[in-house]
């Protein structure tokens, strides 16, 4: 079984970010040099996985033209000093096919229908195949490690699961804010099996201290537990409820816990984005070293 199908969800409005996400996509938001969603991008093309489709909405157009090819900016580049940009950007040699698909507003609310309701809308797409799900809004930095990703197909296939969810160890007090799940084993180690997830519990009825970390693979039968899955209470097919189903269907669900030394950028509000861009910047290659510098100098200023 190979695996080389990837959905990435952008459909969400970005309130958490307003007002930098008035006009453009938070998924479009620099970090560092690039935008949020190409680190998404590159890490999954990195990892071998070569067909990516978007699952997109209103005022999302900006990362469908990111991907494209611009034969302008592409003739502009190769006749300059910035070569080395144009690589970057040229997906097309890398093999890369991109494909777009719309999560549309039901009739009667003013926001998607959560990301349960938008993997659903990849089920064409994946027609009988595995696949990734990697959020668009969330970078994952695996430094000198084999890629989570990676070893995510590996246990997946390995294990004949019909869902392995990657996860990380989260604060206690913390776990009100995550996906939470439920280990079979008390002393799970590195790739464990569970029995249930929940979504955002009360610290005190958490249990365990193990987070959703934004990656996912997904056998089609996730598609029948979202058709079963009914709205949360706040009218959205959650995802990990559609989990939770498929445990009660029969089916295997295991965790791929992140190395300590991995980094999870989890983009959702204006705190966490300042934390991703200074630690993106200060680890440039071309400029951390005078980021560093100057805010050192600044530091000692407060």
């Amino acid at each position: 079984m190979n695996i080389e199908k990837v959905v990435i969800p952008v459909a969400g409005l970005g309130t958490s970010l307003l007002p930098a996400t008035k006009s453009q996509p938070k998924e479009m938001l620099p970090v560092g040099r690039k935008p949020i969603v190409q680190y998404v991008v590159e890490e999954v093309v990195e990892q071998g996985l070569k067909k990516i489709l978007f699952v997109t909405g209103k005022d999302k157009r900006t990362i469908e033209d990111h991907f494209d090819r611009d034969p302008e900016l592409e003739n502009y580049l190769s006749e300059s000093d910035h070569k080395n940009l144009f690589d970057e950007l040229d997906y097309e040699k890398e093999g890369v096919k991109f494909f777009y698909t719309r999560q549309i507003i039901p009739a009667g609310h003013i926001a998607p229908a959560g990301i349960g309701d938008a993997i659903g809308r990849a089920e064409d797409f994946v027609g009988g195949d595995p696949f990734v799900v990697a959020f668009g809004d969330t970078i994952i930095k695996s430094g000198n490690h084999a890629g989570l990703v990676r070893r995510m197909i590996k246990s997946h296939i390995d294990y004949r699961a019909s869902c392995t969810i990657a996860v990380i160890e989260v604060p206690k007090g913390e776990e009100n804010q995550y996906g939470i799940v439920k280990p079979k084993s008390d002393s799970p180690q590195d790739d464990f099996e569970i029995d249930h997830i929940v979504e955002k519990p009360a610290p005190e009825n958490a249990p365990s201290n193990l987070a959703v970390a934004a990656r996912y693979i997904f056998n089609p039968d996730i598609f029948t537990a979202l058709k079963r899955t009914s709205p949360s209470y706040r009218g959205k097919i959650e995802l990990t409820d559609a989990i939770a189903t498929l445990i009660k269907m029969g089916h295997v669900v295991r965790c791929i816990k992140l190395y300590p030394e991995e980094s999870r950028y989890d983009i959702g509000n204006f705190e966490s984005y300042f934390k991703s861009f200074i630690d993106f910047a200060l680890f440039d290659q071309r400029y951390g070293y005078r980021i560093r510098q100057y805010l050192q100098k600044r530091l000692r200023q407060f």
